[in-house]
């Protein structure tokens, strides 16, 4: 017989054997895979967390592109998604956590395959209507990556300085420079407010209250459009939760894809309980 001692600790060690949750991480504009350092050990325990490397700067796929004069599309990108867990993962419903750009994605994706897709949380995700800016195209003019800190973060000291050396050392690269450049052009003015009404996945939308890239006021009037969604508006909080509201966001998110009836403001003890999801039988 389970005792209460044993429940508790259920959940917060969770079963290591049979198939977790699938819950993939799509990062924005300005971030690799490596943005989700604050997040992706804590989904862990909970999920089977994938990080697909849809698009890479640097890489020979997006150069391939570039050469045959084909643009780099929000359209490319829900292509590419689709290719790697059709190929390489297999194991639908798929949770997905967004950022910014991989906002423009996640949404496009649920809606072209709902049958794939579990539950969505999108985090201060660009593409809802207003004009987006873009720090980094300043910072990266200018080689000042602190430049970029200073408008993503409400507070930068959140910033790992391994992040500041490595924009400042992309910067600096005609490659990476030029895969970002063209992902800018084919991206930036795409919107998907249109595509928020045919969402039929549970969704939580999460803003920041000092956003300058994303305007918080649009993002929270779009997710009013949401069929089956909730809103949460974090205050003194940039455009990146994910890091600089990491332990909130990191088990906001768990108790989103994971509780019967999610709330987007749940209480501590439904944060601190959250239970993990048992491992499927297939």
């Amino acid at each position: 017989m389970n005792s209460p001692l044993n429940q508790l600790f259920g959940r917060f060690r969770p079963p290591l054997y049979g198939r977790r949750q699938p819950l993939v991480l799509l990062n924005g504009l300005a971030e690799q895979p490596e943005s989700w350092y604050r997040n992706r050990r804590f989904w862990s325990r909970y999920f089977e967390v994938l990080t697909p490397n849809i698009l890479v700067y640097e890489g020979e796929a997006l150069h391939r592109r570039i050469s045959a004069r084909e643009p780099v599309t929000v359209d490319y990108l829900v292509g590419q998604l689709h290719a790697y867990l059709d190929q390489f993962v297999q194991s639908p419903p798929y949770h997905i956590v967004s950022s910014s750009l991989g906002g423009k994605v996640a949404v496009e994706f649920a809606v072209r395959y709902p049958e794939l897709v579990g539950r969505v949380v999108l985090l201060c995700p660009s593409g809802m209507g207003d004009k987006e800016q873009l720090p980094i195209m300043d910072g990266m003019s200018g080689r000042d990556p602190h430049a970029l800190v200073r408008s993503v973060f409400y507070q930068p000291k959140h910033v790992d300085r391994d992040m500041l050396r490595y924009y400042k050392s992309r910067f600096v690269s005609r490659r990476w420079k030029t895969g970002f450049v063209k992902t800018v052009r084919g991206t930036l003015d795409y919107t998907v407010r249109d595509k928020l009404k045919e969402m039929k996945c549970p969704t939580l939308l999460v803003s920041g209250t000092e956003d300058k890239v994303c305007d918080p006021k649009t993002a929270a009037e779009a997710a009013r459009e949401l069929p089956n969604g909730l809103f949460l508006s974090i205050p003194k909080c940039g455009h990146a939760p994910q890091i600089e509201k990491a332990w909130k966001i990191n088990r906001l998110v768990v108790h989103f894809l994971s509780a019967a009836k999610p709330t987007a403001r749940p209480s501590w003890t439904q944060l601190l309980l959250a239970k993990p999801p048992r491992p499927r039988a297939t």
